[in-house]
């Protein structure tokens, strides 16, 4: 924050109870709300999120300011926050990425993901983050088809060029590097299949680490001979997985799915899920104790939304 308040003069809300005049100021809303059950850290949620953009559509009168999104979301999120703003501002995803162990080279300025309900909310965005045109990545216009969007003027928010006029330069830019993707569905799944994915990466560590135990095979050094591989990466198990963010986002990834059979059952996930607490089972039986991996943790507490629960754990990655 105090980098944003630096270089492009930006005001921070401290929390949701600022005023209606307060809000009329903000070219920009970041949004941060953690996506979880207050009563179930492990559970997704977005109620939270969204009754924070009801205040902003009831209480923001700048047409065409920026609402970021940078919570973990389910796939959907952002188009109807967009429709629960009237289609009156800017609706981008830009998920969350910080490793705080890692802080000089993972932290603020990191490569990072980004997309747009409409192509002018991509443009809003780019301006902000990263400051260079869309158009002008190669990475982007290799895939883009968003010509269509731009001459679609109804579902663009209205008067969104005043903030285009007053916004467009580099000096407002918080100079992050982002990675623009031409659907907004790619930039909300991005970070739940992350997370889904390191979620199986530490299972099948585990699940190596039983065998070794049941074989009488020293896993460390069965590890670091597989770790000389270059294109293995072999976790370290240790407690298992710790923390909320990769059980709650592997099952916001399940349950966005529109196709009943992967939303209800991934074999896959289930089975990592049940390798989890197998070997948890097993730490516990034999007295283990040892620091679990620091992976991804979300930023504030919310409140409540629909996902039917699965029971895991997670490993988490520290966030601020």
């Amino acid at each position: 924050m105090e980098r944003a308040e630096k270089i492009a003069g930006i005001k921070k809300a401290v929390d949701a109870t600022f005023s209606s005049s307060d809000l009329n100021d903000f070219d920009v809303y970041i949004i941060t709300v953690s996506t979880h059950r207050p009563d179930d850290m492990f559970s997704p949620q977005t109620d939270g999120l969204l009754s924070v953009v009801e205040k902003i559509s009831r209480e923001a009168k700048k047409n065409g300011a920026l609402v970021s999104i940078e919570s973990t979301i389910p796939k959907g999120t952002s188009k109807k926050v967009f429709e629960m703003l009237s289609h009156r501002l800017h609706v981008v995803h830009a998920p969350h990425r910080w490793y705080a162990l890692e802080e000089k080279v993972h932290g603020v300025n990191q490569l990072r993901v980004i997309g747009g309900v409409c192509d002018c909310c991509l443009k809003a965005g780019m301006q902000f983050y990263d400051g260079r045109d869309i158009h002008s990545l190669s990475s982007y216009s290799s895939f883009s088809s968003l010509a269509s969007l731009s001459s679609s003027s109804s579902s663009s928010p209205q008067q969104h060029n005043n903030y285009n006029n007053t916004n467009n330069t580099n000096d407002m830019s918080l100079g992050i590097p982002m990675h623009p993707v031409t659907e907004i569905e790619i930039a909300e799944i991005t970070k739940v299949v992350e997370n889904a994915h390191r979620y199986l990466q530490i299972a099948f560590a585990e699940e190596l680490y039983l065998y070794c135990q049941a074989n009488n095979i020293n896993f460390p050094e069965l590890r670091d001979a597989l770790n000389t591989k270059w294109n293995v990466n072999i976790l370290e198990p240790r407690e298992g997985i710790g923390g909320h963010c990769l059980p709650k986002d592997t099952k916001m990834f399940l349950h966005s799915s529109s196709s009943p059979s992967i939303s209800k059952r991934s074999k896959i996930l289930t089975a990592a899920m049940e390798v989890d607490q197998h070997y948890r089972r097993y730490r516990q039986t034999r007295g283990g104790n040892s620091t679990p991996i620091i992976e991804e943790v979300e930023l504030l507490s919310s409140p409540t939304s629909s996902f039917s629960p699965i029971n895991s754990v997670e490993d988490t990655e520290e966030r601020s």
